[in-house]
């Protein structure tokens, strides 16, 4: 089940194709951060219901839940997916898969051998393959077969329709060894991740010309070298059928078939109580409905004390049917109806609750991680400094108990970039970043010129309506330079009767401001606290009140933001990001509807024009709604209630766009990135929540930069030096005038850890290589564009009597090794059919 924040096609693409800073980060703590022993670190393991060949029946179907068919069963393309990455790891050769510790593993069905034999004066690699190993159609595999796939990935001929070709371009030449099983692979420079290389093989077939490589293989695969071959795809129904290979020389597959059906992660519980599917990546309120299942199995069929109706308390039933049954026959029958609506409702929940009991939630922690992206192209993330106050504000543990917690796993942050918890070469390097301390994040800040008052503040030594003024206007709002002109001619024009206004104004608010005063002098209470305390939680509840009446609607959530000086019309769109000028927004600031109902109610509290209950007083209530809830088009937006505690400069507030996604299956990240907003607002950093629907959040918002905070996810590898490059290389100019930044959508590098990724790359020496990658990762935490927070959970719902499958965590599946328990061991058929 793919998950929303995570690039498509990443797992094959990261080994294909970026701060604005120069230079290396200085940071004199860094050797010691990154050099020692390598930690010792533990991981979740896998949940599989393991079980040996003899206990596992031969015969029967699986079908196993996929988001979609995949758009091309080539691996290399850039289209490719966690589908096609599935698939193909039962249909093609994987020389060397991971194994449970996230290493790379020899894989002797293919190989007996790999190593490399010479060093100098040029790398040079030696397969052996396993004699018996041959393709689909009885061909033997051999180096014709590694010779078209290096042509066809080494980046010199552009017909080839490629993603990636990491490592293959390094290759000088290949060649048979001293007979057809031997292929002999010699590297113009040396490379560490060789073992990378060739998984999945293609054949000759499908390699060796643009036309089949490019399109051929995109629907189909008729050559193949796995347990399994492809026998057919179905657009109609939505699955990829694969059967018993009768070639394949190794384990015997236990399955008769292998289905993949492709169901939306919405669809899932429904086609698992049904019968749809045998496997599935599910999300937690589906493992907790399997759970509540499993409970209820013994129930004697009482009422389910959950779901639909379960809330129903006695008096509101028993007021439900007298209305069903009363005289009031317009009454009647909406009850009626309501009544069998809840009634089905019930009866489907319990049948779907009853197909749930055969399937249980294996459980672990998905090879990738989720972390918390910041652009540092430009705004106030330009600024090292302000990254690592966000960096700094954040308590990752929390952040890892939120999401992890809940489901029973080990909720520890993750101390990595480049290696997860339980691989070789993993060690905690955020001390090169500092733990989370408020203080020193608020040092930081102030430290870049954030401050208190610098929201209400104009920049030095200009004026309002000066010419830099004018030019902060024309930058983040639509208008030409003649607009601007006019509009300051005109409030020049205006100036002597704004003088007069402001001036009644003020007067009137002085007043106000002394009465306020003489009732909120700092006497002690009780407890010792003044009531400074009291003042704060009256802010409080001015929030409180604010929220209760903007509603929070659905459309106000869903549609945009509320525009200051355009009444009824809280989805309106205009710029994102407001010009603030004398401690106020300027002319149509952008400000979401909670926010300016936020605004309206702290500005009327403080004029006592509030009753008891947040109402507004009857002497001051005026035509067209309360005073200050809405300004005719022209009037300034006042500052907001929290401005006393949020960080400004040169008159803007410190305000973070946070682009979150807005699908029922991203939940979790929306939790998250409501915790990290109140985390940032504690320094005074103030975040503008942004959903957007799930299929455009990383095209749109993600890789094109359309953001300032993020939450999206990377899988792991065992090859960081490759892999890792291209999300952590310092961008470059294009010679268009763009930016290339390959895959580091945080636009945050050094060429320092570009310098160390190449070495590590060329080190032949594995123990050397790691250390190199762990001081690329310290270098990384200390720029602070990527926060890693946390391995992401890997649920997955399995037939309780199926056996090797389920959570896999690092580890590539043993599809031969899938199947039913057999009768002795399970109590069930062997010939079960779906």
């Amino acid at each position: 089940m793919s998950h929303v924040g995570v690039p498509r096609g990443t797992v094959r693409k990261r080994r294909s194709l970026a701060l604005l800073t120069t230079g290396v980060l200085t940071i004199p703590v860094l050797a010691g951060c990154s050099s020692g022993s390598e930690e010792t670190s533990r991981g979740v393991p896998q949940d599989i219901a393991p079980a040996a060949r003899q206990a596992v029946s031969d015969g029967s179907t699986v079908n196993w839940a996929v988001d979609a068919l995949p758009a091309t069963f080539n691996a290399f393309q850039a289209d490719a997916d966690s589908a096609t990455t599935r698939i193909t790891g039962a249909l093609l050769p994987a020389l060397f898969p991971m194994d449970a510790s996230g290493q790379p593993k020899l894989n002797p069905d293919y190989l007996e051998s790999a190593k490399i034999i010479e060093r100098e004066p040029k790398q040079v690699v030696l397969y052996k393959l396993n004699q018996q190993a041959v393709w689909s159609d009885g061909r033997e595999i051999g180096a014709p077969d590694f010779v078209a796939q290096w042509r066809a990935l080494r980046g010199k001929d552009s017909a080839f329709w490629t993603a990636r070709n990491s490592g293959y371009e390094r290759i000088e030449k290949i060649e048979r060894g001293a007979d057809d099983l031997q292929v002999r692979v010699t590297f113009s420079k040396p490379y560490a991740d060789w073992r990378s290389l060739f998984s999945p093989l293609y054949p000759k077939e499908i390699t060796g010309s643009p036309d089949a490589f490019n399109d051929g293989a995109r629907t189909t695969l008729k050559n193949t070298a796995g347990p399994f071959v492809l026998r057919s795809v179905s657009k109609a129904k939505g699955t990829v059928t694969l059967a018993r290979n009768p070639r394949w020389w190794g384990d015997k597959a236990k399955l008769d078939t292998l289905v993949f059906r492709a169901v939306a992660a919405g669809d899932r519980t429904q086609a698992l109580a049904d019968g749809t599917v045998d496997v599935a990546d599910i999300d937690a309120s589906t493992a907790d409905r399997i759970a509540l299942a499993r409970r209820d199995r013994g129930n004697n069929g009482q009422p389910l004390a959950h779901g639909p109706g379960s809330e129903t308390t006695p008096a509101a039933a028993l007021r439900s049917w007298a209305l069903a049954h009363g005289s009031d026959e317009e009454a009647a029958e909406t009850a009626q109806a309501a009544r069998e609506k809840s009634r089905k409702a019930v009866v489907a929940y319990t049948a779907e609750q009853k197909g749930l009991r055969d399937f249980a939630v294996r459980k672990s922690l998905e090879p990738a991680y989720t972390q918390l992206a910041l652009n540092g192209e430009s705004g106030p993330l330009a600024d090292d400094r302000v990254r690592r106050a966000v960096a700094r504000a954040l308590d990752r543990e929390e952040l890892a108990r939120t999401v992890l917690g809940p489901l029973g796993l080990p909720a520890k942050p993750l101390g990595s970039h480049l290696a997860l918890a339980g691989q070789p070469g993993y060690k905690d390097g955020s001390g090169a970043l500092g733990d989370q301390n408020t203080k020193e994040a608020q040092a930081l800040l102030a430290d870049a010129g954030w401050t208190r008052g610098g929201a209400v503040q104009p920049p030095k030594d200009t004026k309002a309506g000066s010419e830099a003024e004018k030019k902060g206007a024309k930058g983040d709002a639509p208008g030409t330079e003649e607009d601007a002109e006019k509009e300051a001619a005109e409030g020049t024009k205006d100036d002597k009767e704004a003088k007069s206004e402001k001036a009644e104004n003020e007067k009137k608010a002085g007043q106000a401001g002394e009465e306020e005063k003489a009732g909120k002098k700092t006497e002690q209470d009780g407890d010792g606290s003044t009531t400074e305390d009291s003042t704060a939680e009256g802010e409080k509840a001015d929030r409180a009140s604010a929220d209760r009446a903007s509603e929070d609607s659905a459309a106000s959530r869903d549609e945009g933001l509320y525009i200051v000086g355009e009444d009824n019309k809280p989805g309106a769109h205009a710029p994102a990001q407001a010009v603030s000028t004398g401690g106020v927004s300027a002319v149509h600031v952008l400000a979401p509807a909670r926010t300016a109902a936020a605004q309206s109610a702290a500005l009327l509290r403080q004029a006592g024009a509030l009753g008891e209950g947040g109402a507004v007083a009857a002497q001051d209530k005026q035509p067209g709604g309360a005073a200050g809830a809405y300004a005719p088009v022209g009037t300034a937006a006042p500052a907001p209630a929290a401005a006393k505690g949020q960080l400004g400069k040169d008159g803007k507030a410190l305000t973070l766009r946070f682009v979150l996604p807005s699908g029922p299956g991203s939940q979790s990240l929306r939790s998250v990135g409501d915790k990290i907003a109140v985390m940032l607002e504690k320094i005074g950093i103030g975040t503008e929540i942004i959903k957007v629907p799930d299929e455009s959040y990383f095209k749109d918002h993600v890789a094109s930069g359309a953001y300032d905070l993020a939450l999206y996810s990377w899988p792991a590898t065992a090859y960081p030096a490759t892999d890792g490059r291209p999300i952590y290389a310092k961008p470059e100019p294009a010679t268009d005038g763009s930016l290339l930044v390959e895959q580091n959508y945080t636009r945050v590098g050094t060429d320092h850890i570009d310098q160390l990724f190449d070495q590590a790359a060329a080190e032949l020496d594995e123990k050397a290589a790691r250390e190199l990658m762990k001081q690329a990762d310290a270098r990384i935490w200390a720029a602070a564009g990527s926060i890693p927070l946390f391995q992401r959970p890997q649920l997955v719902a399995v037939d309780k009597k199926l056996a090797n499958v389920g959570a896999f965590g690092f580890a590539a599946p043993r599809y031969q090794d899938i199947g039913f328990k057999n009768r002795q061991a399970a109590g069930s058929p062997a010939d079960r059919k779906k």
